[in-house]
């Protein structure tokens, strides 16, 4: 019966193989402080752009245990904190896409953004720079070659404007402003004034 369920899923990766590629781990060893101001999401993106977020389901089998992992957010994004009894050798994820279906996995980093339309700055743009330092720790060895996240980009449901001091920043043609972090701007920490929330702060290399 169960086997018959589980029919059209496949191996994917295994558990272990996906968080210290990732280097997830890494990441949710750092201390509370040095990541506080940064959530990261992986990506699972199929090449085949027919497939919505809701077709990609994945699970974690371990031994007898299966535990779904969480279901991909419309931007294919998921929270994926490293479970240790998972770290092993033999715990595989399945996926739900055929065989000859590839997905394309990465991360996505967002500041969290406190509540309304106003914050301080120095908390919201510090998170590039906290960002940096995670990335350094995270590669090790290989921090040379790893990106370096340049800019918040301030992402609203239509034309915005956003307000530092007495600079007014205007939404580009997508309904983004882009803004790399100021150091005089993080001493001062001067107030941000969004002219409507935006549905969030992605940061970026660009």
């Amino acid at each position: 019966m169960s086997l018959t369920a589980h029919a059209d899923e496949r191996e994917w990766l295994p558990y272990k193989k996906l968080v210290e590629d990732l280097r997830i781990d890494k990441f949710y060893a750092l201390p509370a402080a040095e990541r506080d101001k940064i959530n990261l999401y992986i990506t699972v993106k199929p090449k085949n752009k027919n497939y919505k977020p809701a077709d990609v389901v994945l699970t974690v089998v371990h031994g007898a245990e299966r535990q779904p992992l969480p279901a991909l957010s419309p931007d294919f994004r998921m929270t994926l904190v490293p479970n240790s009894k998972w770290m092993t050798d033999d715990t595989k994820i399945m996926t739900s896409l055929p065989k000859e279906e590839k997905s394309q996995v990465n991360y996505d980093v967002t500041t969290p953004l406190p509540e309304g339309t106003q914050w301080n700055y120095a908390p919201v743009m510090g998170s590039v720079g906290q960002m940096n330092q995670a990335i350094k720790k995270m590669a090790g060895a290989l921090s040379m070659f790893a990106p370096s996240v340049k800019v918040v980009v301030f992402k609203f449901n239509k034309p915005a404007q956003l307000k530092v001091g007495t600079t007014v920043y205007s939404t580009d043609a997508k309904n983004q402003i882009k803004l790399k972090p100021e150091s005089a701007w993080l001493k001062e920490n001067p107030l941000m004034v969004a002219s409507e929330r935006p549905f969030e702060a992605e940061l970026d290399s660009e």
